[in-house]
């Protein structure tokens, strides 16, 4: 996989609104939970290096150095002069390794890995790519089917696409919203194995807005997932 050392997610998400979010997104069809945060940043790993437990690796870093005041990748990214590409230059000027591309390759990869994992339950993969607040999130969704005794059985069908919306510096952190159309076949079913949500058998569109957040005052090239909202 190409983008395991995860790099970027940011954005506080109030638990109750994640819980009832989290079931309508991915435990029940639609995703939902509170406002994004800022994905991930350009790999620092090489592309063929093995995934590890913890972080999702992105593209290989350019063989070229990147310059604090070299702004080519960014503005042939986002036209020189928008809002957007104000904020990625900001990021840029804090990390000069940053490149926009490689950031949104390793978030699509991110994204298929989360919902995944959030579909079996798989609690420790999430607690690698989730901040804090919307890990709990998740967990409390997670625990709370558990206790009906009821499974999610989902398949990822893919991403139809990918738009890098929003980003901007907090402080030190680097912010990045990405808003993602995926396809996605999800059902949950009760402990008789009756289907209560969803659709075994059909493919339903998701629209969500992910936020992902890294502070950059740390050597730790990962971004993590801060907060997540969805579309209609």
């Amino acid at each position: 996989m190409e983008f395991f050392d995860l790099g970027t997610i940011f954005f506080l998400v109030a638990a109750v609104v994640i819980f009832y979010q989290l079931r309508n997104v991915l435990g029940r069809r639609t995703g939902q939970e509170r406002p994004p945060f800022d994905p991930y940043t350009a790999a620092r790993t090489g592309e063929n290096e093995p995934a590890s437990d913890n972080v999702v690796p992105l593209p290989k870093r350019s063989e070229a150095v990147h310059q604090p005041n070299d702004y080519s990748a960014i503005d042939s990214f986002a036209p020189a002069g928008s809002e957007l590409n104000t904020g990625l230059r900001q990021i840029h000027d804090a990390d000069p390794s940053f490149d926009p591309r490689g950031f949104v390759e390793g978030a699509k990869m991110a994204y298929e890995m989360i919902v995944m994992a959030y579909a079996d339950g798989d609690r420790q993969t999430l607690r690698n790519l989730l901040s804090k607040e919307v890990y709990e999130g998740f967990v409390a969704a997670i625990d709370e089917r558990e206790q009906q005794n009821e499974k999610v059985e989902s398949s990822f069908v893919g991403i139809d696409k990918v738009d890098l919306v929003g980003a901007e510096m907090k402080g030190t952190e680097s912010h990045l919203t990405l808003r993602i159309v995926s396809e996605l076949i999800s059902a949950t079913r009760n402990s008789s194995g009756e289907v209560v949500d969803g659709d075994p058998e059909t493919v339903a569109e998701v629209k969500d807005v992910w936020t992902f957040a890294r502070d950059t005052r740390t050597s730790d090239p990962n971004w993590k997932l801060v907060a997540t909202e969805a579309e209609d």
